[in-house]
C-alpha cells in the first residue's frame, strides 16, 4: 500500500491576506505599546501631592534614549554584522555638541528651539560617523572591531585632556530652559522632557525601521551573510559599511543629544568604553538579528541598572551572567525566543507548552534563588560586613556567620541545577515533537 501525501499551496490572494493581517496586528501592537508608554508617567502620579515620581520618570527617559542608542548600534551589529567596541563615541560627542548648542541658544546666539536640538545632535553624530567611518570601513570582522576600540579609547583620552570643549573630568553643563520652544513648553518639569524623548524615540525608531527596508538595508544584510557573494555580484561592501557606520553615528548622536537635554551635563563617561560595552549587552540580550530586539534589551538592562542596583551591589554580576547565558543558550536573544513561539502560537499548539514550562519554572526559580543567595552572601562578606551593615535577603535579616544560610543557598543551587537539567530534557522533547509536527503539516 502506498502512502498518499497531500501538498497544499497557498494562493497569492491568501498569502497577501495573511501578510496584511500580520502587518495589521503588528501595527496595532505598536500603537498599543506607544499609548502604554505615554500613560506610564500617570500610572505613578501622586494625585494628593500633584507630583510625578522623579525616579520613574528618570528611568523611563533613560530607557528612551538607550533604545535609540541600541537601535543605532544594531545597524552595525545586527544588520551589517560589524562588531563595534567604540559606539559610545557618537553618543557622547552628540551630547557634547548639544551641550554647547544649548549654551549658545541660551545666550541668544543660536535661534533653534529645543525640540529641534536632537536634529543638530544627529548631524554632529553623522559628521563624526563620516570622519571615523572613512577609516573603520576599510576593514571588517576583527580588524574593524579593533579600529573601533582604538577610536573609542582615543576619544575617551581626548575628553579628559582637552578641557576647552570636553570640560575634563567635570564635563560641560548647560540649562535646557532656553526659552525657545515650538510649543511654548519650558521643559522645566521632567515629565515634559520625557514626552520629548518619547516623540524622538518614535521618530528615530521609525526612521531606522525604514532604513532596514531600503536597498541599503538589504545590501547590509547581504554583506553580513555572504561577503564574498555580495562582492562578486558587483556591490562594494566597503561603501555599504561606510554608509551604515555614518548613519548609525547619526542616530547615536540623537540619543546623546537627548541625554544632554535630560541631565544638562555631559562628562567623559558618555564616550567611555563602559557605555560602548553596555550597548553591546543591550543588543545581544535583546536580539541583534530582530529589529525590536535592541528595544527589549535596552529596556531590560536599563531596568536592571535603575532598580536592581538599589537592592544589590552585585547587580553587575547578574547582568554579566545573563549576558553569558543568552549568548550560550539563546544566541537570538529575547526577541529570538519570542519569535520562536510565533509558528507554534499561530498553529494553536501553544497550550501544549504550558505544563512543560510550569515544570521547568520550579527548578529554575530554585536555581535562581540559590545563585542570588550565594552571590549576596559572598558579596556581603567582601563589602557589607566591613562597613558594619546587616544583610537583608528576601526580606529576612541574615547572619552570614551562621551555617544555615550557606547550606540552604548551596542546596537550592545544586538541586535546582540538577532538577532543571532533567526537566529541560522533557521540555526539549515536547518542543521537538511540536515543531516536527508543524513541519510535516507544512509539506
Amino acid at each position: 500500500m502506498m502512502d498518499a501525501t497531500v501538498t497544499t499551496k497557498a494562493t497569492p490572494g491568501a498569502t497577501t491576506g495573511l501578510t496584511s493581517a500580520t502587518s495589521s496586528r503588528q501595527l496595532t501592537l505598536w500603537i498599543v505599546l506607544l499609548l502604554l508608554a505615554a500613560c506610564l508617567p500617570w500610572m505613578v502620579y501622586d494625585w494628593n501631592t500633584g507630583r510625578h515620581s522623579g525616579f520613574v520618570l528618570t528611568m523611563l527617559s533613560q530607557m528612551g534614549m538607550m533604545i535609540i542608542f541600541a537601535l543605532s548600534y544594531n545597524m552595525l551589529m545586527g544588520q551589517a554584522g560589524l562588531l563595534s567596541f567604540g559606539h559610545a563615541v557618537f553618543f557622547g560627542l552628540g551630547g557634547y555638541c548639544t551641550i554647547h548648542l544649548l549654551n549658545a541658544a541660551e545666550k541668544g546666539g543660536l535661534p533653534v528651539p529645543i525640540e529641534l536640538m536632537p536634529i543638530l545632535a544627529g548631524l554632529s553624530g553623522l559628521g563624526f560617523g563620516i570622519a571615523f567611518g572613512y577609516m573603520a570601513a576599510k576593514q571588517r570582522a576583527t580588524a574593524f572591531a579593533m579600529i573601533t576600540m582604538g577610536i573609542g579609547e582615543l576619544i575617551g583620552t581626548v575628553a579628559i585632556m582637552f578641557h576647552h570643549f570636553f570640560g575634563g573630568e567635570g564635563g560641560v553643563s548647560a540649562n535646557r530652559m532656553i526659552e525657545k520652544s515650538l510649543f511654548g513648553v519650558s521643559y522645566a518639569a521632567p515629565v515634559e522632557v520625557f514626552y520629548l524623548i518619547l516623540v524622538w524615540t518614535l521618530i528615530a525608531a521609525l526612521c531606522m525601521l525604514f532604513l532596514t527596508r531600503t536597498p541599503l538595508g538589504a545590501m547590509a544584510n547581504a554583506t553580513r551573510d555572504n561577503f564574498e557573494r555580495a562582492q562578486f555580484m558587483g556591490y562594494d561592501p566597503r561603501r555599504v559599511r561606510f554608509l551604515q557606520f555614518a548613519l548609525s553615528g547619526m542616530f547615536a548622536g540623537i540619543g546623546g543629544g537627548l541625554y544632554a537635554i535630560t541631565y544638562e551635563i555631559v562628562t567623559f563617561d558618555a564616550v567611555a568604553s563602559a557605555l560602548s560595552a553596555n550597548v553591546v549587552l543591550m543588543t545581544y540580550i535583546g536580539g541583534a538579528t530582530i529589529f525590536y530586539g535592541p528595544i527589549l534589551g535596552a529596556a531590560v538592562i536599563t531596568l536592571m541598572q535603575s532598580v536592581l542596583s538599589l537592592y544589590s551591589n552585585s547587580w553587575l554580576i547578574y547582568v554579566g551572567v545573563m549576558f553569558i547565558g543568552m549568548v550560550t543558550f539563546a544566541p537570538s536573544g529575547l526577541a529570538g525566543m519570542i519569535e520562536a513561539h510565533g509558528p507554534i502560537a499561530r498553529a494553536g499548539r501553544l497550550r501544549r507548552l504550558i505544563v512543560p514550562y510550569l515544570r521547568i519554572s520550579i527548578p529554575a526559580i530554585a536555581l535562581l534563588l540559590g545563585f542570588v543567595g550565594l552571590v549576596e552572601l559572598l558579596g556581603f562578606l567582601t563589602i557589607g560586613q566591613a562597613q558594619g551593615k546587616k544583610l537583608v535577603l528576601f526580606g529576612n535579616k541574615i547572619d552570614v556567620r551562621a551555617t544555615m544560610p550557606w547550606a540552604v543557598t548551596t542546596a537550592l543551587l545544586v538541586i535546582g541545577a540538577a532538577w532543571l537539567r532533567v526537566e529541560l530534557r522533557g521540555f526539549i522533547r515536547v518542543w521537538g515533537d511540536i515543531t516536527a509536527d508543524l513541519k510535516l503539516r507544512s509539506v
